[in-house]
């Protein structure tokens, strides 16, 4: 019979980078438990173990907290290759995703190490927040074309610092008109919201790249899915995203 290969903590910290104060507090709440112990007491894990840990990792690196994640792997229903599965399109997104903020960054490098008129432009200022202009690349891979990406690159290069504190005054106000709007209780659907909806779309077809009402209804699938664009849409009024985005759609839906 083979004897199970095992581990102490301080070679699991090694290993997967998780510190060892860490794996005491998985194992204080049962989240990851050793599955065994030396005569002096210390820990000793198992391979089955380091798989639970994976697991727990994965979990963590997309959004979960502890406690679900125990939940999740404490269910006898729990499928680890299922999971696995999942877990591998989730990250593959994810992937996806960064992909395109990196070569936004990229691009925003580009803009930022130039002298501009006016002073060298403020990071803060060009990234207030995930709007179109950072995610142009994604949206081109999800809905658009090269030509919309080219031209939404070009028009970036020029902008002068006072171009960028217009642009965020403009979007700024747009966000509030929603905000006031979804206070009021006015439904997605009626004329006022259907008209912030379109000046949202107006805005980011003269500041960054032709974008039709189909192109926009794709970046609305992208604000409901994507938490970061949750996150910056929200600044404006916690809950406003569900509205914005059903605008946006009843919008793109008109004659």
């Amino acid at each position: 019979m083979t004897v199970p290969r095992t581990y102490r903590v301080a070679d699991v910290a090694r290993v997967s980078g998780v510190s060892i104060r860490a794996l005491h507090h998985y194992d204080a709440i049962g989240l990851l438990i050793p599955t065994g112990r030396t005569e002096a007491g210390y820990r000793l894990y198992t391979d089955a173990d380091l798989l639970r840990l994976q697991q727990i990792l994965i979990g963590r690196e997309l959004g979960f907290p502890l406690d679900e994640i125990k939940r999740s792997l404490d269910d006898p229903r729990f499928d680890h290759r299922q999971a696995l599965i999942d877990q591998r399109r989730r990250l593959e997104a994810k992937a996806h995703a960064f992909g395109g903020m990196l070569r936004a960054v990229d691009a925003a490098l580009a803009v930022v190490g130039r002298d501009l008129q006016g002073g060298m432009m403020d990071m803060k200022e060009l990234f207030g927040g995930f709007d179109p202009a950072v995610h142009e690349a994604e949206v081109r891979e999800r809905w658009g074309d090269g030509d919309a990406y080219k031209e939404s690159t070009r028009r970036v290069k020029a902008y002068t610092p006072d171009d960028w504190k217009r642009q965020q005054a403009e979007q700024g106000a747009i966000y509030a008109d929603a905000a006031d709007a979804m206070r009021r209780g006015v439904d997605p659907t009626a004329p006022a919201a259907v008209e912030i909806a379109e000046r949202h779309r107006q805005s980011i077809d003269r500041w960054f790249y032709p974008c039709s009402r189909a192109m926009h209804a794709g970046l609305a699938d992208m604000y409901e899915a994507d938490e970061r664009f949750r996150a910056t849409i929200d600044r404006a009024a916690e809950g406003l995203t569900p509205l914005l985005v059903a605008a946006i759609r009843a919008n793109a839906g008109r004659v």
